[in-house]
């Protein structure tokens, strides 16, 4: 019978430091040849839509990809993807897709996180910029507060859901308010985005407009919470 093998903590830390290094390369590489093609394209309604229709049945499931990627790699704005999904497979069907999507991508970020800790923030976070989350350590209302937070509109989920996994919530608490919260915020882009598929453009702009209100509000919100929170907690 072979021993089994045990690294030494310089092993360890070299295995870790390439996989940290690995994933950052990657996803640099994603946002260079992945990312910035992929916003363009969806922001060109009638190519998506003929892209869309070529793809038949398996559209959805492309669509999906692309969803998770976007969630992945935060630093891809997704309101782009939310509108297309709208101009492309209607409000009813879009929305879901982007709920669907969004979940498996937040989902899998939360797990990821648990696996690599703080490097994997660090990709799109400054560890500093903590500070102004102190109170997501308070177990207490955690809960409470994510679910706040992802529910708001205008609040930058892509990244909070990096931070929500160094924090104790857990999995079955992340996963409800993953498949519910960001409802709110996901379906204004997609009814706007239909409203511009079915021509009504004087709808499709007060939807706009009035997200656009929701949404800076709900960053002043967002802003004003955390520095609230940062001053109580220190």
């Amino acid at each position: 019978m072979s021993e089994r093998r045990s690294f030494t903590e310089k092993q360890k830390r070299w295995i870790a430091g390439t996989g940290i290094f690995l994933f950052l390369l990657l996803s640099l590489l994603v946002c260079i040849f992945a990312g910035k093609p992929l916003i363009q394209f969806v922001q060109e309604p009638e190519r998506f839509r003929a892209w869309v229709d070529d793809q038949g049945i398996l559209a959805p499931i492309a669509f999906l990809g692309m969803l998770i990627l976007q969630i992945v790699v935060a630093v891809i704005p997704g309101e782009p993807l939310e509108i297309a999904a709208g101009y492309a497979f209607g409000a009813v069907e879009g929305t879901l897709l982007c709920l669907f999507g969004a979940f498996l991508g937040r989902v899998a970020v939360f797990l990821l996180v648990r696996k690599l800790g703080t490097k994997a923030v660090e990709v799109f976070f400054p560890l500093d910029k903590l500070n102004e989350l102190k109170f997501l350590q308070n177990k207490r209302r955690l809960t409470l507060w994510v679910f706040f937070l992802f529910f708001l509109p205008g609040t930058p989920k892509d990244v909070l859901c990096y931070i929500v996994g160094l924090t104790d919530l857990p999995l079955r608490s992340w996963l409800i308010i993953s498949a519910i919260a960001p409802f709110p915020s996901i379906v204004t882009s997609t009814i706007g985005g239909d409203a511009l598929g079915m021509g009504d453009y004087g709808f499709a702009l007060l939807v706009f407009i009035v997200t656009i209100i929701i949404s800076g509000l709900g960053l002043l919100a967002y802003r004003l919470i955390c520095r609230t929170r940062e001053r109580r907690e220190s």
